[in-house]
């Protein structure tokens, strides 16, 4: 036979090669490439998720429909972490179903059976605009009316257009009280302060409020469910 019936082993390897480049190829572009990757650019990494985020805290902290209003998700990862919503044993000692305010710590507990209790963290009043005491919740709203009391509007007149007299702020995102509103009274008269939401989560675990403890909208709605009528509710100063 003639020996250009044969192929050489040099044409054979090379051949080869080709067949091999070949089907390389056909794997590696038929396959999904990874986030940021491209064929005709250098590789850009996906974006890491903020430090501390977890999805149960994505839930309890997410975007919420309520009411007809859209409350926006809390960047909670920029809060130090022992003031989200935790069960924790109760240290204070009281019965089940009354408030505790530990206003030092900015910890609101809600004392729970069985030894635990529900803990938020809250933003409480600047000096000289706190109370402290026992009361009563003694009325629950959600997405309440805002009324600044006179001592407020006499240090602020530009919230007289929100005073009792021209019919207050309706509720809404913008609403100082936020989503829910729990009233503190005592003897039986309104001692003007409340448990409300905010929209500032920054403000939590400081002290910037005109008296009214605050806390995230997600909890106070959390909290509002879990309150029983006319708790009693203990601010520790």
């Amino acid at each position: 036979m003639s020996s250009s019936t044969f192929l050489t082993r040099r044409s054979l390897l090379s051949m080869t090669g080709i067949g091999a480049a070949a089907a390389l190829a056909s794997c590696t572009t038929s396959r999904p490439l990874p986030p940021g990757v491209r064929l005709d650019g250098p590789v850009t990494p996906a974006p890491a998720a903020e430090s501390g985020r977890t999805p149960e805290l994505d839930a309890m902290y997410g975007e919420v429909y309520d009411g007809g209003y859209v409350i926006p998700a809390v960047p909670y990862w920029k809060i130090p972490s022992r003031f989200y919503r935790q069960q924790v044993v109760d240290p204070t000692g009281e019965a089940p179903g009354t408030i505790v305010v530990d206003t030092p710590n900015r910890f609101l507990y809600l004392v729970e059976r069985g030894g635990t209790a529900m803990r938020y963290g809250v933003g409480i009043g600047r000096d000289g605009f706190s109370w402290g005491g026992v009361g009563v919740i003694q009325w629950r709203q959600k997405w309440p009316k805002w009324t600044p009391p006179d001592e407020m509007i006499a240090r602020q007149p530009e919230l007289e257009q929100y005073s009792a007299r021209n019919g207050g702020k309706p509720g809404g995102l913008d609403n100082p009280l936020g989503a829910r509103a729990l009233y503190i009274f005592k003897d039986g008269k309104d001692t003007i302060y409340r448990l409300h939401g905010s929209p500032e989560w920054f403000s939590i675990g400081k002290a910037v409020s005109s008296g009214c403890v605050r806390l995230m909208n997600q909890d106070i709605i959390d909290l509002y469910e879990r309150v029983p009528t006319k708790a009693k509710i203990i601010v520790r100063q």
